[in-house]
């Protein structure tokens, strides 16, 4: 028998620990928030001090185009030869890429927006000053433009446009610098948002951890418990088993010793008081007969119904002790027996005995008789066979029995039941002095075999079982093995009744 604490219905987690479940999933999907938010936080600084090189780049590009496109005008004008007129042909192209490009990047900034502006329109007073240089110098020669040139106004354009170039550059690292610190607050604030998640989070994990360590050894206490409980369970049932089976022998035992008791007052005082009565009603018989005949016809059937009484008597004695066992021994009782029930139930039985087995002590001999006589009236009731063979040898000191039948075998979980009487009797029988005793099928497995080992040198009736195989050798009828009305053995009658009723 065992307790468990298992039932059909889990039951679900008590509330306080599915609060700290959720707590935990909610503290988890702030941080993955707030772990998303730093992500695009860091991907917005990046593209900003990417935007921010891009622009830084693009001015400098257009301050190096328009010294490229003046340095190919002055170059022309020293050499005369057109291909130094490239770069200022393909300036105008380029700037206004440039300018487009840049009025994208600096979108969200006005006051770059209105520096870009101003730096359009020098760039393009600039281009339109070469220009009219090289118009003028087509027209004129290189007098003109060497008089253009040192004017004041060519050189404070070209003065203007790298200061803007200048101021552009610098607002953008100022605007750059001021981003990065808005950042840089944020990221801080982040930081602290995130050791604070991160120590909620310890503080849960800290607090579910005690309770899974709460309700481990909780539990490890119940089971604890509980195993205790069944192993004194377990043990109870042991001695109990083992109570019960030294209860049940010690009844076997006085069961045998009363019918033995019973069977010698009934053969002696009982058979003592028929046979003064056979004497007196014989006398009486004799005398009356010559006078009065329908007086001795009347004690003639009193004398009928005597023998009749006689006869119950023997078969009541041979039932309940074996006459044969005590005068002659257990292999001529054993013969007899089988003798007897082969002529009661028409079955061939024979008996095979070896060795000297008439050497075993009373209790021994009871216990093989009644074991046989047991397995016979199981062979009669539920075997169906033509033959059963009852063997019984000496083997050193044991005694070795076999009870082989022809007949429709056994199942083998039938013995196991509890209910199965007759097995457990034949069992006890032999645990009660030390042996064994298991059921089997028959030889290729047709019929059913009764094996019994039971030791002469007796090991004590209270002794621990012996681990038996129990198959009953024909299904029970009911909750028990009912037996035969027993074939008893040759009934022997004593020679001074027996001559009187003769």
């Amino acid at each position: 028998m065992y307790f468990t604490t298992d039932s059909a219905a889990k039951p679900g987690l008590p509330f306080y620990k599915t609060v700290l479940c959720l707590l935990c999933v909610l503290i988890l999907v702030v941080n993955g928030i707030s772990l998303a938010r730093n992500l695009q936080s860091l991907r917005s600084a990046n593209e900003l001090q990417a935007q921010g090189a891009r622009v830084g780049d693009k001015v400098q590009y257009l301050n190096v185009l328009i010294m490229d496109a003046e340095s190919s005008l002055q170059g022309h004008f020293l050499s005369g030869a057109e291909s130094y007129l490239g770069p200022l042909r393909t300036a105008r192209a380029e700037i206004n890429t440039q300018f487009a490009e840049l009025q994208k990047l600096l979108a969200d900034s006005p006051s770059q927006l209105k520096n870009l502006a101003q730096l359009r329109t020098l760039i393009y007073r600039k281009l339109s000053s070469m220009d009219q240089t090289l118009t003028v110098y087509r027209s004129g020669g290189l007098d003109d433009v060497v008089r253009i040139a040192e004017t004041a106004e060519s050189q404070s354009v070209m003065d203007e446009i790298r200061l803007q170039v200048v101021i552009i550059a610098r607002e953008q690292t100022e605007l750059m610098t001021a981003r990065s610190a808005a950042f840089y607050k944020q990221y801080q604030s982040a930081v602290v948002l995130g050791i604070g998640i991160n120590l909620a989070a310890i503080l849960v994990i800290a607090l579910f951890y005690r309770l899974i360590r709460s309700s481990f050894f909780s539990r490890l206490v119940a089971q604890r418990a509980l195993q205790h409980a069944n192993d004194t369970l377990e043990s109870m049932v042991v001695l109990r088993t083992e109570q019960l089976a030294v209860l049940s022998r010690h009844l076997i035992s006085v069961s045998e010793e009363e019918k033995a008791k019973l069977a010698r007052e009934l053969h002696d005082e009982m058979g003592a008081n028929l046979t003064a009565i056979s004497i007196d009603i014989n006398a009486v018989t004799e005398r009356l007969r010559p006078d009065h005949a329908p007086l001795a016809a009347m004690l003639e059937r009193a004398r009928a119904t005597l023998v009749d009484t006689v006869q119950l008597k023997r078969r009541i004695v041979e039932n309940l002790r074996p006459s044969l066992l005590d005068n002659l021994g257990l292999a001529a009782a054993l013969h007899s027996y089988c003798d007897e029930f082969g002529k009661v139930t028409g079955i061939d039985c024979e008996a095979l005995i070896d060795g000297d087995v008439d050497a075993a002590g009373p209790m021994h001999a009871i216990a093989v008789f009644r074991i046989v006589q047991e397995a016979l009236n199981n062979v009669a009731k539920y075997a169906r066979a033509r033959h059963v063979i009852v063997h019984l040898a000496r083997e050193g000191d044991d005694l070795a029995l076999e009870v082989i039948d022809d007949g429709i075998g056994i199942e083998l979980d039938a013995a196991r039941e509890p209910k199965s009487h007759g097995l457990l009797g034949m069992r006890e029988r032999a645990l009660l002095l030390g042996g064994s005793l298991k059921i089997k099928r028959g030889i290729n497995g047709i019929g059913t075999c009764v094996e019994a080992l039971i030791p002469l040198v007796q090991q004590g009736a209270a002794q621990d079982a012996v681990s038996v195989t129990i198959s009953a050798p024909h299904p029970p009828a009911g909750d028990h093995i009912p037996s035969l009305q027993p074939c008893s053995t040759r009934p022997h009658t004593p020679q001074d009744l027996d001559g009187q009723l003769r």
